[in-house]
C-alpha cells in the first residue's frame, strides 16, 4: 500500500495526523447525535417511545455504523486510494487509469459524476441542519429563546462563510482539541445515563435490530431513513483521506471517533427509556440543567468545525473537478504558502452561502431539514458500493465469489437505506435532488462540450509535420520565443495559424505547448516531455497531477532541452479565446450549446489559471460553430 507514504507528505508524528482528523474528518458525522436518534422518534414517520422501538432503533444505530462505516469504509473502501487520494473523482480517475477505455468506461464516469452531483447537494444540507440543531439547544435551556433560534444560526454561518477567504490554518490548529473535548464529553453524558439504565447495552444485539422489522415492517424500513442520519458524513472518510492518511483515519475511528458516538447513542436510548418526554431533545436533556447553556456553546463549535470541513470538501472536488474537465476553469486562491491542499474558491464558497442560509430560512427547523438530509448522502454511499464492485472485480481482482459477497452485500445494504430515503422526496428530499440535477447538467455539459470543440477544431486542423515543412522556410522569422498554447500534441493551434494570417511572421523559436492532466493526484518524476521538431519549433507536454497547481512560465524556467533558456522579457504567449456558436450540428441540445457557450465566456482566464505574465500574452480570437 503506498496511500502512508503519499498521506500529502505529512511529516508530522502519527498522534498528531490522527487529532487533526478528528478535528476535520469525524466533524459530520459527530455531530450527528445532535438530531439522528430524536428524527428516528419524532421525525416525518413517528414511532411510539417504548422499550421495543428504543431498542430495535439502536440495535439499527450500531449495526449501521457497524457495517457501513466500520467493515465498508474503514476496512474496504479506504485501501481504495489514488495514490494517497480519496473521494468520488480520485476513485474514478483510479479506474480509469487501471482499465483503460473499455465498454464500462461511459458507464463508470456517469457514476462518479452523478456522486459528485450528489456531494454539492450534501454540502449544502450539513451546515445549515448541524448548526440549527446545535443552536435549538437554546429552547431547552429557555423556551423563550425559540424566536432567536433563526438569526443566530444565519449570523454563525455568515461569519463562518466570510473566514473563508484568510484560510483556516490558524483556526485548524483548534478543531482537533475542541473536537476531542466534545467527543469526550458525548462519552461522559452517555456513561451518566447508561449507568442508570445498564439494561439498554443488550440493545447492541442485531436481534433487537431484526424483532423491530418483524413487529413493524413498514415503520421500521421508513425508520432507515431517519437511523441513516447517524452515518452521514462517512463518505468525508474517503473524501479526506489525502490530508491524513489512511493510518490515522482508522485509528481514530476505531478508538476514539466510534465508541464516543455509540456510548452517546447508548446514553440518549437508556434516558428515554427512564423518561420518554425527553425524546423531544434527547441530546441535551442528558445533560444536568447546570451543563445545557455550556453544552450548547460546545456543540455549536463542533457543528462549525463539521460545516468547515464539508466547505473546504466542497473546494477540494471543484478543485478535481476543473483539472479532470468537467468543470470550466474557475478562480481558485492557495490560503497557505505551506500546505497545498488549503485552497479557496470564492464562486462556490458564496454560492454555497446563498443556498445555506436560503435553505434554513426555507425549512426553518433542523427536524424539518432531516427530511430533506439523507438521500443525497444515501445516493453517494449506493454509487461507491457500485465503484467498489468495479474495483474488486476489475482493478484488486478478489476471487469473484469474494467480491461477489462483499460487493452485494454493500449493495443491499445501501439500497435498502437509499430506497428509505426515497419516500422522503416529497417532505424535502426533492432539494437536494434538484441541486444534484443542476450540479450534474453543468458537470456533463462542460465534459461534452470540451469534447465537441476539440473534434470541431480537429476537423480542420494541420497535422504539425506538414505546417512546418510548408511555412517554417518560406516565412520571415523574428526574435524571440513564441509559446502556443495547445489542447491536443497532434495538431497545430488556431492561435498559431492566425497569427501567421495576421503578422506573416513566426518567433525564432516556436514552442507548442499543451498541459496534460494525468490521473493520478500529484505527477512523480520529470514533468516536462520536450520533442525538438526542427527548424526552431519545439513541442513541449507538460503533465500536472489533478491536484496540482499549474505554473507554466515556472516549468519552462526549468526545461534547458529547448534550445536556449526561456527567458521572460523574450517570451511572448499566444492564447486563442474562441467564441461559441451555437448550431443545429449533431452534438448536443441547442440549450446546452448555450449554457456551454456560457461557461466558456465565464471561465477565469487561462492568463490567470496559468499564471501566465500578464504584459507578454497575446490573444487572438476565433468564432467556432458547436
Amino acid at each position: 500500500m503506498e496511500e502512508d507514504q503519499h498521506a500529502h507528505d505529512h511529516h508530522d508524528s502519527l498522534p498528531t495526523l490522527a487529532i487533526g482528523a478528528i478535528g476535520v474528518v469525524f466533524g459530520d458525522i459527530g455531530t450527528s447525535p445532535l438530531y439522528a436518534l430524536k428524527e428516528s422518534f419524532i421525525g416525518h414517520h413517528p414511532l411510539a417511545v417504548d422499550r421495543a422501538h428504543i431498542f430495535g432503533v439502536l440495535s439499527l444505530i450500531f449495526w449501521t455504523m457497524m457495517l457501513v462505516v466500520t467493515v465498508k469504509y474503514v476496512f474496504v473502501i479506504l485501501r481504495a486510494d489514488n495514490k494517497g487520494e480519496g473521494g468520488s473523482l480520485a476513485l474514478l480517475a483510479l479506474i480509469n487509469r487501471t482499465l483503460g477505455q473499455n465498454r464500462w468506461s461511459a458507464a463508470i464516469a456517469m457514476l462518479g459524476v452523478i456522486a459528485t452531483a450528489l456531494f454539492y447537494g450534501d454540502a449544502i444540507i450539513t451546515p445549515a441542519i448541524s448548526v440549527l440543531s446545535a443552536v435549538e439547544g437554546l429552547t431547552v435551556v429557555q423556551a423563550g429563546l425559540t424566536p432567536l433560534v433563526l438569526p443566530i444560526t444565519i449570523v454563525i454561518l455568515i461569519g463562518l462563510f466570510a473566514i473563508q477567504s484568510r484560510g483556516t490554518a490558524s483556526v485548524g490548529k483548534l478543531f482537533g482539541p475542541v473536537m476531542l473535548v466534545y467527543f469526550a464529553v458525548l462519552a461522559v453524558l452517555g456513561l451518566v445515563c447508561i449507568a442508570r439504565a445498564p439494561e439498554i447495552l443488550w440493545a447492541l444485539n442485531p436481534a433487537y435490530a431484526v424483532d423491530f422489522f418483524l413487529i413493524d415492517p413498514k415503520l421500521a424500513f421508513l425508520a432507515l431513513g431517519s437511523v441513516v442520519l447517524a452515518v452521514t458524513g462517512a463518505e468525508a472518510l474517503y473524501a479526506d483521506m489525502g490530508h491524513f492518511g489512511r493510518k490515522a483515519i482508522s485509528i481514530s475511528w476505531l478508538y476514539a471517533a466510534f465508541p464516543c458516538l455509540m456510548l452517546n447513542y447508548l446514553g440518549q436510548s437508556a434516558l428515554l427509556l427512564h423518561d420518554p418526554a425527553a425524546v423531544a431533545n434527547p441530546f441535551f436533556l442528558m445533560a444536568p440543567d447546570w451543563a445545557r447553556l455550556p453544552l450548547v456553546i460546545l456543540a455549536t463549535l463542533a457543528t462549525v468545525i463539521a460545516s468547515q470541513a464539508v466547505i473546504s470538501g466542497a473546494f477540494s472536488v471543484t478543485q478535481q473537478a476543473v483539472q479532470l474537465g468537467f468543470l470550466p476553469r474557475l478562480r481558485i486562491l492557495h490560503t497557505s504558502a505551506k500546505a497545498a491542499g488549503q485552497i479557496y474558491v470564492p464562486l462556490v464558497n458564496w454560492g454555497l452561502l446563498i443556498l445555506v442560509i436560503l435553505l434554513a430560512l426555507g425549512f426553518k427547523s433542523s427536524g424539518n431539514l432531516a427530511a430533506a438530509y439523507g438521500i443525497a448522502v444515501t445516493g453517494t454511499m449506493f454509487i461507491t458500493a457500485c465503484m467498489l464492485g468495479v474495483l474488486t472485480f476489475a482493478v484488486w481482482k478478489w476471487p469473484p465469489v469474494v467480491a461477489a459477497i462483499v460487493t452485494g452485500s454493500f449493495l443491499v445494504i445501501d439500497g435498502l437505506y437509499f430506497a428509505s430515503n426515497v419516500t422522503k422526496i416529497p417532505d424535502g428530499g426533492w432539494f437536494p435532488l434538484l441541486v444534484a440535477a443542476i450540479a450534474f447538467t453543468l458537470l456533463t455539459t462542460w465534459a461534452t462540450g470540451r469534447r465537441l470543440v476539440r473534434e470541431r477544431l480537429h476537423e480542420g486542423a494541420i497535422p504539425v509535420e506538414m505546417f512546418i515543412k510548408s511555412a517554417g522556410q518560406s516565412v520571415q522569422r523574428v526574435s524571440g520565443t513564441a509559446v502556443f498554447l495547445a489542447s491536443t500534441v497532434d495538431d497545430i493551434p488556431p492561435s498559431l495559424l492566425h497569427n501567421l494570417k495576421h503578422n506573416r511572421v513566426l518567433h525564432e523559436r516556436v514552442v507548442v505547448l499543451t498541459v496534460a492532466i494525468e490521473q493520478v493526484p500529484h505527477v512523480g518524476g520529470a514533468r516536462a516531455m520536450v520533442t525538438d521538431l526542427g527548424q526552431g519549433f519545439y513541442r513541449i507536454v507538460l503533465r500536472y497531477g489533478f491536484m496540482e497547481e499549474i505554473d507554466i512560465p515556472a516549468e519552462l524556467a526549468r526545461i534547458t532541452s529547448a534550445g536556449a533558456p526561456f527567458k521572460t522579457m523574450d517570451t511572448s504567449y499566444f492564447l486563442a479565446r474562441q467564441t461559441l456558436i451555437a448550431s443545429g450540428r449533431p452534438g448536443m441540445a441547442i440549450w446546452r450549446e448555450k449554457l456551454f457557450a456560457w461557461m466558456v465566456r465565464n471561465a477565469e482566464s487561462a492568463m490567470e489559471f496559468f499564471k501566465l505574465p500578464t504584459n507578454r500574452v497575446v490573444e487572438l480570437g476565433s468564432q467556432l460553430e458547436i
